[in-house]
């Protein structure tokens, strides 16, 4: 795996940097259109519908169509708005885990820890695994702002992205509000039949019938002879950004709880002690 992203979780003053990476890929088998005499490649052209000529990449910009009225926004326009500013995951809050509906999850990726000394970032994994919560977190890639929800799978913090609260339709159906009678008979045989069917989820398990069988295809024509050379060429481009500050963790967990609870109005003495070592700080780079 390569990683698409570099920067540092934020929670208080404590910095836990960090790698990302995606976590998942699709295994669907990559199609593109030929002409059906000649093998040939079709293309698409970026043709202006006004003028009729072929525009390049550098003389395209962005618009906003209502309907009626069009809006150009220009790369002036895009870097004048609030980006990608900072390389930093900040936590928002800390909720109970069970308040994250699925629904809202969506691209999901693994952070590695991006530091000489991991103990920053286990010790976050260690503490939403004790408490049973799950970071809100939000950040910036690629010129748009993410929420995402921060958790823990196996050993490894996943950073999970969510949608926005607007993105997810409202499900009203007409038939729902009618009222249903189920008799307990009813009720009863349907639990028969779950019980029935009753297994543990093996992800592993289950395979995509459809893709396996396209891949045969495939690999029947090119023995078959059925089959042209062709050459293409892939690439990508690592983000990468420098190293986070390096800061005493303890100091920056007693400091963080201190400031924390004085935004509550809480009694700054009740923050808890830790005996200082003898030995040199240990710290979260």
């Amino acid at each position: 795996m390569r990683a698409i992203w570099k920067g540092a979780l934020t929670f208080g003053l404590v910095n836990v940097p960090v790698k990302v990476y995606s976590a998942t890929e699709d295994h669907d088998v990559s199609l593109h259109q030929v002409h059906n005499a000649d093998g040939g490649r079709i293309r698409y052209q970026r043709k202006c519908e006004v003028c009729g000529e072929i525009v390049a990449y550098q003389d395209i910009d962005k618009a906003y169509d209502d309907g009626e009225q069009t809006v150009v926004i220009t790369d002036a326009d895009l870097k004048s708005l609030p980006a990608e500013r900072t390389r930093e995951i900040d936590v928002v809050e800390f909720v109970p885990s069970d308040q994250v509906d699925p629904l809202l999850l969506d691209r999901a990726y693994y952070l590695e820890p991006d530091s000489a000394s991991p103990k920053a970032y286990v010790l976050l994994r260690k503490t939403l695994e004790q408490t049973d919560r799950t970071a809100i977190v939000q950040f910036s890639l690629r010129q748009k702002t993410r929420l995402a929800a921060l958790r823990v799978r196996g050993d490894v913090l996943v950073l999970q992205t969510l949608l926005w609260a607007d993105e997810v339709r409202e499900a009203a159906f007409p038939a729902l509000d009618e009222t249903v009678r189920i008799s307990a008979k009813e009720l009863e045989l349907s639990a028969s039949l779950v019980d029935s069917f009753a297994s543990d989820f093996v992800p592993e398990d289950f395979t995509d019938e459809y893709q396996a069988e396209l891949r045969a295809l495939i690999e029947a024509k090119i023995d078959k002879g059925d089959a042209m050379d062709t050459a293409d060429t892939f690439g990508d481009a690592d983000e990468e950004t420098s190293g986070a500050e390096v800061i005493d963790l303890m100091d920056a967990l007693r400091a963080s709880v201190e400031r924390s609870r004085a935004a509550r109005g809480e009694d700054a003495a009740a923050t808890p002690k830790t005996k200082k070592s003898t030995k040199k700080s240990e710290k979260a780079s």
